[in-house]
C-alpha cells in the first residue's frame, strides 16, 4: 500500500514538472502566463545596440537574432561574419524573426524611468517620449579628465575615425556608416573619387581615384586598420614586421 503511494506521487510529480518549465520558458505559447519583469528586457535586447529588438532578424545557421537595421551593415560584405560569434553565415538566409516579434508584443517591462509597464514592443518609443528617462540622461554625469592638463590638442593628426563622403559630402561617417551610406546612396554613381580610408593612411596617395569606388570600400576596408596597423611606423617597416610576424607563427 505504501509502495503504491509512494509510486503514485512520484509520478505525479514528474507530470508536473514539464508543465512548471513550459511555464517558466519565455513564448512557450499563445497561452503562456507573463514572463518574469525582472530581466525581461535584457533577454529580448539586441547585441549590437543593447537596446529592445527593433524589426528582428535571425541568422539561420547560428539562430543569432539582432535588430534588423544593426544587422544591415554587415549584409554589405561579401563574406559577413554573425556579429555575435564571428560564424560566417549566407546572407541570403538571414529571415525575421516572427516567433521574437510576437513575444515582444506578448511580454511586459517596467520602463526604467517612470516604472510604467509597456509592452516591449512599444519600449523604444515610450522611451522615447517619457520625461523620466530623458531626465536621467540630462543628469547624467559629464566627462571630466582625472587629471586637468594645459598641453593644447594636437591638430596635426589625421582624423581617422570618422569621413567625408567623397561623392556628396556627408560628413561625420565611420567606415560602416560610409559603406552603407554609398550602398544606399551612390549604388549606381559612375564618377570616380578618392577614398576618404586610404587618404587619411600615412601611405594613402590623396590624389588617386577609384575607378569602382563601391567594390574598393567593400573589398579593400572589410575590417577597421586601427585593429592591425601601427600608424607610427612607415609601409616599408610595417611590411617588414609582418613578413617577420608571418615567419614566426610557421
Amino acid at each position: 500500500m505504501f509502495r503504491s503511494f509512494v509510486s503514485a506521487s512520484t509520478q505525479l510529480r514528474q507530470q508536473q514538472q514539464p508543465q512548471q518549465q513550459q511555464q517558466q520558458q519565455p513564448g512557450s505559447g499563445a497561452g503562456s502566463p507573463a514572463a518574469p519583469a525582472e530581466g525581461i528586457e535584457s533577454q529580448f535586447s539586441c547585441p549590437i545596440c543593447l537596446e529592445v529588438y527593433h524589426k528582428p532578424v535571425s541568422i539561420a545557421s547560428c539562430a543569432h537574432t539582432f535588430c534588423g537595421e544593426c544587422l544591415q551593415p554587415c549584409l554589405q560584405v561579401t563574406s559577413p561574419l554573425c556579429p555575435l560569434c564571428r560564424v560566417p553565415f549566407d546572407p541570403k538566409k538571414v529571415e525575421r524573426s516572427s516567433s521574437v516579434e510576437k513575444q515582444l508584443a506578448s511580454y511586459k517591462a517596467p520602463c526604467r524611468g517612470c516604472s510604467k509597464k509597456v509592452a516591449l514592443a512599444k519600449m523604444r518609443s515610450h522611451i522615447a517620449s517619457c520625461s523620466k528617462v530623458q531626465e536621467q540622461i540630462a543628469n547624467c554625469p559629464k566627462f571630466v579628465p582625472v587629471v586637468p592638463t594645459s598641453q593644447p590638442i594636437p591638430s596635426n593628426i589625421p582624423n581617422r575615425s570618422t569621413f567625408v563622403c567623397p561623392f556628396c559630402g556627408a560628413r561625420n561617417l565611420d567606415q560602416q556608416e560610409l559603406v552603407k551610406h554609398c550602398m544606399d546612396n551612390h549604388r549606381n554613381d559612375p564618377n570616380k573619387v578618392v577614398c576618404p580610408v586610404c587618404s587619411a593612411m600615412p601611405w594613402g596617395d590623396p590624389s588617386y581615384k577609384s575607378s569602382n569606388f563601391l567594390q574598393h570600400l567593400l573589398h579593400r576596408h572589410k575590417f577597421s586598420y586601427d585593429t592591425f596597423v601601427d600608424y607610427s611606423i612607415d609601409e616599408e617597416a610595417a611590411l617588414q614586421a609582418a613578413l617577420a610576424l608571418s615567419l614566426a607563427e610557421n
